[in-house]
């Protein structure tokens, strides 16, 4: 019998730490499972905190007896783990804004609940972002299915800082903003292969946005307005985080990583109303109020 799961508090996690993982998760306990499995499978960065926001239509997925037993298992390894609902649904940057202010961290890993890292991903992260100083790195995430669908028109686009990272005012239309394509099916992957990059190796390369796996340094995220965004955009809305990247950039720069240890696991979507894009809303506030 599994036994039910101590939830935690807000004040008892919301400490001075290095690092907490915030995830928000809907509709998918088996996806959950393994996204809690590859944390606790990190090692190099220890005592990491991790926040699971849920809002299930039924039962939490952390209730099911595997993800239960990866929170579990991430506690017994010295990880703190607090446990919410977030109920009823205001939209996806909402939900965000929510997890952030659960954490006191100095870097918080915004990780989606479909995402497995293999072992090594978050201490390279955490190692980027100390070296670049910037305001945010992220692993781009490979869906394995496209493997074998190379798109040598795509690696165009990947293009390595050779210094820090510095800021960007990006915005659609320019040749910046098509650096997403890099992104899609396995083309970090066949980019990275083609590297041939030395064991323990990285690289930091420019960016538009990110999805999926991106650390960010707290305080410079804070900075730069964070979800605050969710009270502008109405609830059904999607490219919350491509409008926190765009904002952080523009203030701070931000980064990809390459090695990526993040693997989509290329499940259907929970997300299935998606009137409004968030950015869009963003940007057109920015843009209007810059002087004329």
């Amino acid at each position: 019998m599994n036994r039910p799961l101590d939830l935690d508090t807000s004040a008892a996690f919301r400490v001075d730490r290095l690092v907490d993982v915030l995830i928000p998760t809907r509709n998918r306990p088996a996806e959950l499972a393994v996204t809690l499995a590859g944390l606790a499978a990190q090692e190099g960065v220890p005592g990491f905190g991790v926040v699971v926001s849920d809002q299930s239509d039924g039962e939490p997925a952390f209730a099911h007896p595997a993800a239960a037993t990866m929170v579990r298992a991430l506690r017994q390894r010295g990880h703190p783990v607090l446990l919410t609902r977030r109920l009823p649904r205001r939209g996806l940057a909402e939900h965000r804004a929510y997890l952030l202010a659960a954490s006191a961290a100095r870097y918080v890993l915004n990780l989606d609940d479909d995402i497995w890292l293999e072992p090594g991903t978050l201490r390279r992260l955490v190692t980027a972002l100390d070296e670049l100083g910037c305001g945010f790195v992220g692993n781009g995430v490979h869906g394995l299915s496209y493997s074998d669908d190379v798109r040598p028109e795509t690696h165009g686009h990947y293009e390595e800082w050779i210094d820090r990272p510095v800021p960007e005012r990006i915005r659609p239309g320019t040749p910046e903003w098509n650096r997403a394509r890099i992104h899609s099916a396995a083309n970090l992957l066949h980019v990275t292969e083609q590297l041939a990059l030395p064991p323990g190796a990285w690289r930091a390369y420019k960016v538009s946005w990110i999805g999926g796996c991106v650390l960010y340094d707290r305080a410079k995220l804070v900075d730069s307005g964070g979800f605050d965004f969710w009270r502008r955009v109405q609830e059904k809305h999607q490219g919350e985080d491509v409008a926190a990247q765009l904002s952080v950039l523009a203030r701070h720069g931000g980064a990809g990583i390459l090695p990526s240890g993040a693997h989509h696991l290329e499940s259907p979507t929970t997300v299935t109303d998606r009137d409004v894009e968030a950015w869009e809303v963003v940007l057109a506030d920015e843009d209007a109020a810059q002087p004329a």
